[in-house]
């Protein structure tokens, strides 16, 4: 018999392979400081484009008040135990009847993590008979979500609405075979990592011609895109036709949990069958209290909102005119896509965080193709035009060194040794 740590220690995966050379550095990277467009990496100060902070509300001095005079008050204990049991209170109910109403839906459930919350939604939502058609680029918690179904799932290439269709036709003509089970067809508002919207309009319309429910993550979009910044199916005109809506507070809101929202029967079911809930403590009152006052500024302060769209779009119009791609974003979300090997991106990395004093997140090989480098630069409200300004003259230059071949280099670099 083998030892099942002996596997683990032979091989610690595509990424953990560069783990000691990467930590600290490329991976599991420490900044420090105030939270901001500006923070310390190393000692050094560097201009922050990785942080999901949509709205700059992370370090608002309102938001900090709150915060703090809520945990003052009552502590990260309160209330102890899950929802179910002994753990819910008037403010939980507050937030959730505050978020059902501001994403246009009757009712909606709090969760501890948006991660493990749509996860264990699919899982309670859908059993063995049922059928799941979700796009081919949907969140890993969606994905994982899916590994926890034990029925039928199609996948349809990414935002093609016409696959879709044929997944819908083959889920349809399944579920008229077994004479029993349903169709739920999976999306995202705003995809992460490529920054354009889902067809929710196009994939709602299809209902016309199938039977099927539309479940919607819009962590990427709740906050940042509608009229009122209810998120993506707003932005569309289509949000009356997401029966579920998701979304986390980790993103515009720059706090922890997650919700659901949609009919109140469907949500006091989930409420009732969830298992990432109902075996686990309940929201700290301190975050929840801060959660509503979040929901607060992000529907009574559109100025936010609209500081953080300027800043996009003289982000990505910048980028543009230097003659960058950035793909098809139709959000704040703003990928750089270049070519390179992951020594080059090594390299362009290191000097864009020590020479250039920008910090931001890639993506390489196995993520991606090899020979592909993806940048993945995440404007919010707190950044100013000198942040875009030096960051746009930093990719230009270090663009002129790539194509140039100067990043070509051997290895990965061992960065313990530049700690």
């Amino acid at each position: 018999m083998a030892d099942i740590f002996e596997k683990l220690v032979k091989n610690y995966g595509p990424i953990g392979q560069h783990r000691e050379r990467a930590h600290g550095y490329f991976a599991f990277p420490k900044l420090e400081g105030e939270i901001s467009s500006r923070m310390k990496f190393r000692g050094k100060e560097v201009i922050v484009w990785s942080l999901n902070n949509y709205l700059g509300l992370a370090n608002h001095p309102e938001i900090r008040k709150i915060d703090a005079d809520a945990s003052k008050q009552f502590g990260l204990a309160y209330p102890m135990g899950a929802r179910m049991m002994s753990g819910n209170s008037n403010q939980h109910e507050q937030l959730e009847a505050e978020l059902a109403a501001f994403v246009q839906k009757e009712d909606a459930i709090l969760m501890n993590f948006g991660y493990q919350g749509i996860m264990s939604a699919i899982d309670a939502i859908c059993g063995r008979h049922d059928v799941i058609v979700y796009d081919a680029e949907s969140h890993a918690c969606i994905i994982d979500g899916l590994r926890l179904h034990p029925g039928h799932r199609y996948v349809f290439k990414h935002n093609d609405v016409d696959d879709c269709r044929k997944q819908l036709e083959r889920a349809t003509a399944l579920i008229e075979k077994q004479k029993t089970g349903g169709i739920l067809v999976i999306t995202e508002g705003v995809f992460g990592m490529a920054g354009d919207q889902g067809k929710l309009k196009e994939i709602a319309e299809l209902k016309k011609e199938f039977d099927f429910r539309l479940m919607v993550d819009d962590a990427h979009g709740f906050g940042t895109l509608g009229k009122t910044g209810a998120g993506a199916g707003e932005e569309q005109g289509c949000q009356e036709a997401i029966d579920l809506y998701f979304s986390t507070f980790a993103k515009s809101m720059a706090s922890i949990g997650a919700f659901m929202a949609g009919p109140r029967i469907i949500i006091d079911f989930i409420r009732y069958n969830i298992r990432s809930q109902i075996f686990a403590k309940s929201l700290p009152m301190p975050i929840v209290v801060g959660n509503l006052k979040r929901l607060d500024m992000l529907r009574s302060m559109p100025e936010l909102r609209e500081k953080l769209w300027s800043n996009a779009r003289k982000l990505q119009a910048g980028l543009k005119e230097r003659g960058f791609d950035i793909g098809k974003t139709d959000s704040p979300v703003t990928p750089v896509y270049m070519k390179g090997g992951v020594e080059e991106a090594t390299a362009m990395v290191m000097d864009l965080r020590e020479n250039y004093g920008v910090f931001a997140s890639i993506v390489v090989y196995p993520v991606i193709p090899k020979g592909h480098i993806i940048y993945r630069l995440i404007p919010s409200a707190a950044h100013t035009d000198q942040d875009i300004e030096t960051t746009l003259q930093a990719f230009s230059d270090t663009k002129k060194k790539l194509d140039a071949g100067m990043y070509k280099v051997n290895a990965i670099p061992d960065m313990a040794e530049t700690k």
